[in-house]
């Protein structure tokens, strides 16, 4: 695990984690969400999207709600233990998250980012931005 504390900025805005079928084709709708954050992962099995709850059209299977934590700090895919940083305190405190990695860093949506904080806050770590 990273021997440093982590600084997480709260993502302004409410988001959206969506089920496509595997085939389905690159949702416009999300592709021209709101700026903030915007994730497309497909697999065998499916096309996830994970974009702003008020992009999301009727009739899509989602769960909407979560709030985004993007880890400030840069570091390489390859180095151990930072999402466990992370991901530990939520859990033991009883929270849900997804974790998203990109390239640079990760994001962990939450679905009570008051808990979330405080729980990361306790570990040593610094949250920035609203979260009430």
């Amino acid at each position: 695990m990273p021997q440093k504390s982590l600084t997480l900025a709260v993502v302004p805005g409410s988001f959206a984690i969506c089920r496509l079928p595997a085939d389905a084709p690159m949702p416009g709708w999300a592709l021209h969400a709101a700026p903030g954050f915007l994730s497309l992962t497909r697999t065998p099995a499916e096309l996830s999207v994970i974009c702003a709850d008020a992009a999301v059209p009727g009739g899509i299977t989602a769960e909407t709600g979560w709030s985004c934590l993007r880890i400030e700090e840069t570091f390489a895919a390859s180095e151990p233990g930072v999402v466990a940083s992370v991901v530990g305190p939520l859990a033991a405190a009883g929270l849900s998250v997804f974790a998203v990695a990109t390239f640079d860093t990760d994001h962990l949506l939450v679905t009570d980012l008051p808990a979330a904080a405080g729980a990361l806050t306790a570990a040593g770590h610094r949250v920035t931005g609203t979260t009430s």
